[in-house]
């Protein structure tokens, strides 16, 4: 695992980790990706303070990995990168332009914009900045035991479930059972077809299921508990309801709204109500 900082006089200092992306620069927040909410939830983005209005957007784009930090260089501009490892002897500096991608070294990497900072008599001086890049091993946070006596402590509370045995539940088990049992490396979401058909075998009952606006109903439902308010897609009002329906059955095993031990309930209550009777 690396932690990468970035850092500079006059500069907010940022750390960022394995699996994670930063975009620095004048105004670098229009480059982060709105297409993809993983890649948008794991890049961020800091503004260069006292940028020369010369100075592109988006200068650079550091991104780590497990074992390695790449800086893609976006300035329209070339900067100087000096790289202190094994120092004085191995001291190197090259010179990076617009596209071009580089790995840095463990330790100290000092970026130099040419005149990319606005003084405060108006004329223009270096940019410096300096990005660390070290190897770090998590170590487990201890868990404190709160002070029960205290009315303030409370307990862990559980996280929120759907009702055992509605309409609801029945629904998604059936939109995250191909996420729940990993027998595609690809699962699609059912159809409405399929998510009556599996419910009425679960329950012998599927509330009226086979109407199309019923599952539909039901799924929004679902949708709200597993994303919340702000991210679920059906508010966002975008993208195809495949793909809506997709997202919703992958979140809701995620999440735990259902699980295999309920669906394994689920299997097995149709199992003892579909057992013919003795002597049949």
């Amino acid at each position: 695992m690396l932690r990468v900082t970035l850092r500079g006089s006059g500069l907010p200092t940022v750390t960022v980790g394995s699996g994670e992306t930063l975009l620095f620069g004048r105004s670098p927040h229009a480059a982060i990706p709105d297409g993809d909410p993983d890649a948008a939830v794991r890049t961020s983005a800091l503004v260069l303070p006292r940028c020369a209005p010369h100075v592109s957007r988006l200068l650079g784009e550091l991104v780590v990995g497990d074992e390695i930090a790449r800086l893609r260089w976006h300035g329209a501009g070339e900067t100087q990168v000096s790289s202190l490892f094994d120092a004085p002897g191995g001291a190197r500096r090259v010179t990076v332009t617009e596209g071009m991608s580089l790995l840095l070294d463990e330790g100290e990497n000092q970026l130099a914009v040419m005149r990319g900072r606005r003084g405060a008599d108006g004329s223009f001086e270096d940019l410096t900045i300096v990005v660390d890049v070290e190897t770090s091993t998590p170590e487990a946070a201890p868990r404190t035991r709160p002070d029960l006596e205290d009315d303030d402590a409370g307990v862990t509370a559980p996280a929120p479930r759907l009702v055992p045995e509605t309409r609801e539940w029945f629904v998604a088990l059936a939109l995250a059972e191909p996420w729940l049992v990993g027998t595609d490396d690809y699962p699609r979401p059912p159809s409405n077809r399929e998510i009556y058909e599996r419910v009425l075998g679960w329950h012998g009952y599927a509330w009226n299921l086979q109407r199309a606006q019923r599952v539909d109903d039901a799924i929004r439902s679902i949708s709200a508990l597993a994303f919340g308010p702000r991210d679920d897609p059906f508010r966002a009002g975008a993208g195809r309801a495949q793909n809506v329906r997709f997202a919703v059955g992958r979140r809701t095993a995620e999440v735990r709204l259902v699980t295999t031990d309920d669906l394994d309930r689920a299997e097995r209550a149709a199992a003892r109500r579909n057992v013919p009777p003795a002597g049949a």
